[in-house]
């Protein structure tokens, strides 16, 4: 199977060694997005509402440069600094996510790149 990987300036640049999205088929592999400005490459925001704003906005830039959107997604991954931050997390998420939603895991965590309070990865089917 041939995999291509998916680019966009509409999100931030990779900070490592990975791409933002990876197709392979007619699955759309997204690497976690965090809180940055795609322009600027700083973090925008330190409360967990905002943070999750830009998180869910950088993602649906690379889902879009791969050819789908949010309702092309089958499963989310949202890595949290704190679950206590998860009913506002939460709230925003079913903002972007409607109808048939992802299945979804939660998972709190020690720490995140660059100190953000919240990460989300998402894997796409456009078939």
């Amino acid at each position: 199977m041939e995999k291509k990987a998916i680019l966009t300036d509409l999100a931030p640049k990779p900070i490592g060694p990975y791409s933002q999205a990876i197709q392979a088929g007619p699955f759309v592999f997204c690497s976690g997005q965090i809180a940055l400005d795609p322009k600027t490459g700083t973090l925008l925001a330190t409360d967990v509402e905002a943070q999750t704003v830009q998180v869910l906005d950088n993602l649906k830039a690379v889902l879009t440069a791969a050819g789908c959107g949010t309702e092309h997604v089958v499963k989310t991954t949202i890595f949290l600094k704190s679950m206590n931050d998860f009913p506002k997390v939460n709230e925003i998420y079913g903002k972007y996510f409607t109808g048939v939603t992802p299945a979804r895991s939660t998972i709190e965590v020690s720490r995140l790149p660059r100190d953000v309070v919240v990460e989300i990865e998402a894997v796409a089917f456009k078939g």
